[in-house]
């Protein structure tokens, strides 16, 4: 066989054992051969690995977030990023860009098509070119208008087996579900009526995993991605991946083993390209896919945004702080993927363990108040809980009657300083960067909460939203360009750098980042009321006065032993680097 890597060879048997059996080895091994070849190896690591650093941060978007009337929206996209990001981030997450069905790009019709109202594979392999691509790989679950769930509804080979048929004898009750809609879908076949697996709407099929057939066209897919110039690749969905009724269904011991796979798939073939595991669960279980250093590479911060969001929503940053101060480092060449807000909601079930019912409760109740939406999950008891709140997160770190005023900017782009600071990489959702309120009239014509978020622009109107002195765009995104720009300078905050959480009374949130070689230090402090906060230096430990400082964000210069105390307008994040 052509693999020269011994050991790679062998983590690919054993993983095709452990999901199929040892008899199936054999044949999956030389169908992963013909896959490879199929694409060429030579083609697929024509990139140089590159390591992560102070440099990156992503954009996240959808292909369709600043249109024009004359040219593919996709193009503008291009534009608009270069023109006013330029190389502030590194990387351009384009949400799903393929024919859909329903929700917003994550019911794919075809995968490998890119769908023609956005523009085409020149477009997205252009983006790829000037910053680094991240595609979804909506792996869970498929649209049913696709042709593989149309060939399955015909009873044709060999889509017929593709999907997970549920039948009476079943014991589904501990079933986790992210959605209260029933979990069976009926569907019409040649043999009759048949109810198939349905995690996230009827319109979304999940996929049987227990069929090789299904998993290879996802490698093949994987590679497809990989030779259009993709960097990142998302597992959407991930943790429902392996079902296995009388369980909960959710976080499978082959779920994991199928991260692996494919993580072991592009070290072989594509090592530049790097894994990031979407799972909006509580923080213990979202971690775990880390996998040791196997699985992914990257796992989001689902706890950050909602911790983030209380803690200057109520001034309060106890609970952040607590939370911050038990993360565990990363695996070696692993990172966390930090954001406050993205094309879904602010989790909730991430504050599982974190934030006391009453606190919550509270909390849910005070973005109510903002105009907020609050979707549900169906708990095993055929109860309902809170799985999400939908709302911009500048709104919901807005004042009620007080649209785009100073304090609520500022406490929106503290928020933001305080996740481009936290070690790991930071992403940004595109209304995030402009400041964007919540779309009432989108949420009134889809009656779907999430839309609240997803308010896509006209390149003219945006263009005077930002040109406008008295609109938060104006303001917010200038100075996170100039942020992003600032922080790419600094080696503390290099994903792989360290960090310290510092005990702080709980209107401040403080923490020391440092540099992978030790070079650079930076205190990280953040004044989290409305009220101006004064601090003694010596909460910062007892080598503080033994240093020279700068403050990198407002730009001034204090010895250590001047600084006795720290005074702190509403909402002020400083940056003091240490030189010795």
């Amino acid at each position: 066989m052509w693999i020269l890597d011994r050991a790679v060879f062998d983590r690919l048997s054993a993983r095709f054992e452990r999901l199929y059996g040892k008899s199936a080895v054999p044949r999956l091994l030389s169908r992963f051969e013909l896959l490879v070849l199929r694409y060429g190896l030579e083609h697929l690591t024509r990139h140089p690995i590159d390591d992560w650093d102070q440099r990156d941060a992503v954009l996240i978007t959808y292909g369709d977030m600043v249109s024009r009337e004359d040219e593919p929206p996709l193009r503008t996209l291009h534009r608009f990023v270069e023109q006013h990001l330029g190389d502030a981030i590194s990387t351009v997450h384009v949400l799903p860009f393929f024919p859909f069905s329903s929700d917003d790009g994550f019911a794919v019709i075809d995968y490998r098509r890119v769908n023609k109202r956005l523009g085409s594979w020149r477009e997205i392999r252009a983006l790829g070119e000037r910053y680094r691509l991240m595609v979804d790989l909506v792996i869970n679950h498929v649209s049913a208008k696709s042709n593989w769930f149309r060939n399955y509804s015909n009873g044709l080979a060999p889509e017929r087996d593709f999907f997970i048929e549920i039948s009476p004898d079943m014991d589904l009750s501990q079933v986790v579900r992210p959605r209260p809609q029933p979990l069976e879908r009926p569907v019409q076949t040649p043999y009759g009526e048949r109810l198939v697996w349905a995690t996230f709407s009827h319109d979304q099929i999940d996929l049987n995993f227990r069929n090789p057939d299904v998993l290879f066209e996802f490698l093949d897919l994987l590679l497809f991605y990989v030779q259009q110039g993709a960097r990142v690749i998302r597992l959407d969905a991930i943790a429902y991946l392996w079902k296995e009724p009388g369980t909960d269904c959710i976080h499978r011991p082959q779920t994991h083993e199928i991260v692996r796979l494919l993580r072991d798939v592009l070290e072989l073939l594509a090592p530049q390209v790097r894994l990031l595991t979407e799972t909006n669960v509580p923080h213990a279980e979202n971690i775990r896919y880390f996998g040791d250093g196997q699985e992914a590479h990257m796992v989001y911060q689902f706890s950050l945004p909602p911790l983030l969001l209380h803690a200057l929503e109520t001034g309060d940053g106890r609970y952040l702080q607590r939370w911050a101060a038990e993360l565990t480092p990363p695996p070696p060449g692993c990172t966390y993927f930090n954001f406050t807000a993205s094309h879904d909601g602010v989790g909730v079930r991430p504050l599982e363990g974190l934030l006391p019912e009453e606190e919550l409760e509270a909390f849910i109740a005070a973005m109510q108040h903002k105009g907020g939406q609050v979707s549900y999950r169906a708990k095993p008891d055929g109860t309902q809980a809170p799985y999400e709140i939908n709302i911009s997160y500048f709104d919901a770190l807005g004042f009620p009657g007080q649209p785009g005023s100073n304090l609520g900017v500022a406490r929106f782009l503290c928020s933001q300083i305080l996740m481009m600071s936290l070690q790991g990489i930071p992403g940004f959702y595109f209304n995030s960067l402009i400041g964007a309120p919540n779309w009432l009239a989108g949420f009134e014509q889809t009656g779907q909460p999430r839309t609240l978020n997803r308010r896509k622009w006209n390149e003219q109107e945006l263009e005077g939203l930002l040109a406008d002195p008295h609109r938060p765009a104006n303001r917010i995104l200038p100075e996170l360009v100039r942020l992003l720009r600032l922080r790419a300078l600094q080696p503390a905050f290099h994903p792989d750098g360290g960090q310290q959480v510092l005990p702080l009374p709980p209107q401040f949130f403080g923490f020391w980042r440092w540099a992978p070689d030790r070079n650079q230090r930076i205190l990280v402090l953040a004044n989290l009321s409305p009220e101006p906060q004064e601090i003694a230096t010596a909460s910062f430990g007892e080598d503080f006065g033994r240093a020279n400082w700068h403050e990198l964000i407002q730009h001034w210069d204090a010895a250590g032993e001047t600084l006795g105390e720290l005074r702190l307008t509403p909402y002020q994040v400083l940056w003091l680097s240490a030189s010795q």
